[in-house]
């Protein structure tokens, strides 16, 4: 049988065992990952600023990871009834059908799904429905059902993946990474559960383990979401190839022309130049140089700098500064050092008499 459920008596040893000594700190962990993605799922599903849609669809996601997860960690420790344990099993069903729904919306810019796709959700309600008439004690039912539910979520995670592939070169790269972070630690987590399902040798607590660690950063990334700008750019028609090329037509200007030189370059001297609206620029120098425009420039400015740091050793600072197109010598002090890690002076000294 590929799928073993242990007895009373084994869960007993089990949990007198590993609630000692270092083992707290397992079950510190894998509750702290549960903890925190039931926190963000409350989260994004209050949060009022930007795509509410897509809000809650990815609080649906890691609610239904967390439901699976929170099985998975509970049935080691202490022994669940058989609809216990289908109630863990029922949130891989939820995870599937919002995935996909998830990539739907932010890559084709739909504002809703058609409501014929909730049908989508059916197995997750006929399976909640049966949770007390749903085997879950080892036998041969058992293996089907679960063997079920982790091939429904394959099908998803694979047309997840499709849709990802396909949308390649229609969408921002910062739309591109985000979602394709989201279906890597999706399809891990159910990797995880397929080679459970196999019978294979991997320590069963190791899963609640893994997806601590991995609430975590994505707990990280979201709270940073910010320099992703998903939302920023949702009625631009610039994709992701249109962006690139874009890119390297505003560093040929910049570069060719000499136009970080100017104190008082901004986007729309660009776009006056380039004959393309001002938002389109930043956007391609957001998702291509992931900065905004005055980062960008002052990258030029300071190669600039360093040229004539070394070259012009008795030159005055403020020379320099202004030279490489600061507008103000605090300025440049400030620039230089994020960029460098230097100040001008000390680049001066270890490039000069080093």
């Amino acid at each position: 049988m590929l799928l073993s459920y242990t007895n009373n008596t084994v869960f007993k040893k089990q949990t007198s065992h590993l609630l000692v000594g270092p083992n707290n700190i397992i079950l510190v962990l894998a509750s702290l990952g549960l903890f925190q993605g039931i926190f963000l799922s409350i989260y994004l599903i209050t949060l009022k600023e930007g795509n509410r849609k897509l809000n809650i669809y990815l609080s649906l996601i890691l609610l239904g990871l967390t439901i699976r997860i929170g099985k998975s960690l509970l049935g080691y420790y202490i022994p669940l009834e058989a609809w216990q344990k289908n109630i863990g099993i029922s949130g891989s069903l939820i995870v599937g059908p919002f995935l996909w729904f998830y990539g739907l919306i932010l890559f084709q810019k739909r504002k809703t799904i058609p409501k014929n796709y909730y049908l989508h959700l059916l197995p997750f309600f006929i399976f909640a429905l049966m949770l007390t008439v749903i085997p879950s004690n080892g036998n041969i039912e058992t293996f089907w059902n679960y063997g079920l539910v982790v091939f429904h979520l394959a099908v998803y995670i694979i047309i997840s993946w499709i849709n990802l592939t396909k949308s390649n070169s229609k969408i921002a790269s910062k739309k591109l990474i985000w979602y394709r972070n989201i279906l890597i630690g999706v399809t891990l987590i159910w990797a995880y559960y397929l080679s459970n399902f196999l019978n294979l040798k991997f320590h069963y607590i190791s899963g609640p383990i893994f997806y601590s660690f991995l609430i975590y950063a994505f707990t990280y990334l979201f709270l940073n979401r910010k320099s992703f700008n998903l939302e920023k750019y949702d009625n631009s028609n610039l994709n992701s190839d249109s962006s690139k090329a874009l890119f390297k037509k505003i560093k040929n200007l910049i570069e060719n022309e000499n136009l970080f030189l100017e104190p008082t370059i901004s986007i729309k001297t660009i776009s006056e130049k380039l004959s393309i609206n001002s938002k389109e620029i930043s956007q391609s120098v957001n998702e291509n140089a992931q900065q905004n425009f005055r980062e960008f420039v002052n990258h030029f400015r300071v190669e600039k700098a360093k040229i004539l740091l070394v070259d012009l050793e008795n030159k005055k600072m403020a020379a320099i500064a202004y030279d490489s197109g600061f507008g103000t010598v605090t300025a440049f002090n400030v620039a230089f050092k994020k960029i460098t890690g230097l100040t001008p002076s000390e680049y001066r000294r270890e490039n000069i008499f080093n």
